[in-house]
This record gives C-alpha cells, structure tokens and sequence, in this order.
C-alpha cells in the first residue's frame, strides 16, 4: 500500500440526514454539548485537557475512540463498566449525538467526550499519533451495493491513519453484520503492516463488546455477526 498520507478530500462515508430528535435528546443535546461536545479543530487535542484527568503517577488514563456510535448504547455500557477508561465518540447524526449525552446524564458518566464531526477529519487533524489505547468501528455502514463499496469507511488509507494513531499495543476493532465486508474489513487490516491480527481470522466477541438489542434479534434469526481484532506492533 502506499506511504502517503492520507490528505485532502475523500468520500463521505455518510449521508446526513435530519432525523427525529426526541424532546429527551434535545434537551440532553442543548444542555451538554456546551460541556461535553469538542469542537472540531485542525490542531491535535490536548485529551488531558479534553477529559480533566491522568491515571495514578501522571499515567494518562486508557483513551478510546469510539467512531459511529450510531445512538449510543454500546459506548454508554462500556464507559460505566470502565470507569478508569476516556471514551471519545465521534457521530455526524444529531438524534445519536443527543441519544449517548441523554444515556451519559442518566448514568452520571464522566468518561465520556463527543466531537460531532467527519470521523476521517477528526482522526487526521485530532488525534496525536500514538496516543489512542483502542480504536472501535462497531457496525459501521455497509454500502451493500457494490456501486458503493467506494464509501466504505474501514479502507487501507485510512485503517493506516487508525494503525498510527494507536500506542504499541493498542487494539483496532471493527465488527459489522454484513459478511462481504467483513471479509474486506479482515483484508484490509491483514495488509496494513502496522497491525497483527489477535486470531487466525475472525475473533469471537470480546466480553468489552456489549450484546445490543438489535445485534441480538439478528442472531436469533441465525445472521452472523463477525469481529476483526488487530493490534498495533
């Protein structure tokens, strides 16, 4: 693959649309974006600063990106079972943003930050290289039509931003319920030289990974859902 960063426009890999905003959400939205949004910036984030804490010792606390968290279950569970862990989520659909800062002050939450931004413009301009404990692309679009493969997010240019962005050791992981793409998922991050894959192949679900509702009712009705699980050498 090529060296050169990953610069200039790219394919959205997203269509914004309105949405329902629930009163809740609203409200949620109004009264704490002014706290726990992050603006968007061309310049690297200060994540101390972001999340007003270091571990014991001067250590910074694990930092986790969480990109498209679609309403924000999943990252909501994570943070409370993972109090000692930063969580920042990046989603460019208001009705999500409102949903995760609704469930955020519902469970008294403080591990959590959201930029609503382009997550590729986010991670190029944001995110210090290195400086990322886990990455996580949790269902992400499919694009199913072949015409629109093209969007897809999870491509070699940026899982290479990803791969940089993670400290030795830290973990990119992606899981989607669409087999095709997640075979060009497993692909991709295979030929990033930066990572080594966790499993030979698919990993199974990690515990850390909640069950969502939606992701259970699938599986019932016997559709697979498959995890890819790299960490950065």
């Amino acid at each position: 693959m090529s060296d050169r960063p990953f610069t200039g426009r790219h394919i959205r890999s997203y269509v914004l649309r309105q949405g329902h905003v629930s009163p809740g959400q609203a409200r949620a939205y109004d009264a704490l974006m002014p706290r726990l949004g992050v603006p968007f910036q061309p310049a690297p984030l200060d994540l101390d600063a972001v999340f007003g804490r270091a571990a014991p010792r001067g250590l910074p606390a694990p930092r986790v990106l969480e990109i498209g968290f679609g309403m924000g279950t999943a990252t909501a569970d994570m943070a409370q079972a993972q109090p000692g862990t930063d969580f920042l989520g990046v989603e460019v659909h208001t009705p999500g943003v409102g949903s995760l800062l609704l469930q955020v002050e519902a469970r008294g939450l403080t591990n959590v930050r959201v930029v609503q931004h382009d997550a590729v413009e986010v991670v190029r301009e944001m995110i210090a290289p290195g400086s990322l404990a886990a990455v996580h692309v949790f269902f992400p679009d499919p694009w199913p039509k072949a015409r629109h493969h093209k969007r897809r997010l999870l491509q070699a240019p940026f899982v290479r931003l990803l791969a940089e962005r993670l400290a030795p050791g830290g973990t990119l992981h992606a899981a989607t319920d669409w087999e095709d793409y997640a075979h060009q998922i497993l692909a991709v991050f295979a030929a990033e030289p930066l990572l080594a894959n966790t499993c030979p192949g698919f990993a199974p679900r990690p515990e850390y990974r909640p069950l969502t509702k939606f992701e259970q009712r699938g599986l019932n009705l016997g559709h697979g859902v498959w995890d890819v699980i790299f960490t950065r050498r």
